[in-house]
């Protein structure tokens, strides 16, 4: 099943005698199940696709359709309802560099706020989660998922910098969206963080999770499926992985090294 189909994808931004090309002519797709890395250098358009990818900003030329809708029919309606906002909300989860955690809000909490935006807006609004307890035992159970069923309470200041990220992946799950969208996801992680990271990635990506992940390390898209780089706003390759590191492996491998390390030390 496609989940992402954009074809002819332009972003022409104009700033006074100004013409910025910033995407030429996307064509781009996605299976359910992918895990697609999408990586090029500083103003090479990744920014830009990854806020049209993510309904965002809209493309000045083209078409994309995300599961099935084509967002360009998006807009706000006569009753004031943001049906881009809506798509944003059911249909991707968001998983930032900077966390983008409520700091005076618990795990659950943080976990919990898109399924209120869900229940409350829209015609065809999810009626599961109309109750508090609803929600709270979906998030929970995200969490869980995640390896953060004991922190359910803690605020993000008593969570280490890799939890905090579990904790946005887990909001970024709970309304079971069409695809993951991760910026720069490890990038404020220390080495064991990241390889923890990739690791949840892999492993919800092995259970049929749909992931683009923009990245400018080539060691972090070696644990995609797939690599697609950007150029002066082109798609100048779109590469797959034939045998992909095992995060996991790595991880294991890292803390074997630095344990023995330390012994030598100690």
């Amino acid at each position: 099943m496609t989940v992402i189909e954009m074809r002819g994808i332009k972003r022409i931004y104009r700033l006074e005698e100004i013409t910025v090309r910033a995407l030429r002519g996307i064509d781009f797709s996605a299976q359910a199940g992918e895990f697609v890395s999408v990586m090029g250098p500083s103003g090479s358009g990744k920014s830009t696709l990854m806020n049209i990818l993510g309904c965002l900003d809209k493309p000045s030329e083209g078409s994309y359709a995300l599961d099935g809708i084509e967002t360009s029919a998006a807009g706000a309606s006569a009753k004031g309802e943001d049906s881009f906002a809506l798509i944003r909300n059911r249909k991707i989860g968001f998983v930032f560099q900077a966390f983008n955690l409520l700091p005076r809000t618990t795990a659950l909490e943080n976990v919990e706020l898109p399924l209120f935006y869900n229940r409350k807006n829209g015609p065809d609004r999810d009626l599961r989660f109309r109750r508090a307890y609803q929600r709270k035992e979906r998030a929970a159970e995200v969490l869980r998922e995640v390896g953060l069923g004991e922190r359910l309470n803690h605020m993000p200041s008593q969570l280490s910098g890799g939890q905090q990220q579990r904790v946005a992946i887990a909001r970024a799950m709970v309304n079971d969206p069409a695809f993951i969208l991760a910026d720069e996801p490890t990038g404020n992680l220390d080495t064991e963080m990241t390889l923890e990271i990739m690791s949840l990635f892999q492993s919800l990506n092995d259970q049929g999770k749909t992931i683009v992940m923009v990245t400018h390390e080539p060691e972090l898209a070696a644990y995609t499926k797939r690599i697609i780089t950007l150029r002066d706003g082109e798609l100048v390759s779109d590469v797959p992985i034939r045998e992909r590191r095992s995060a996991p492996e790595d991880l294991a491998r890292w803390k074997k090294e630095h344990s023995l390390l330390a012994g030598e030390v100690s």
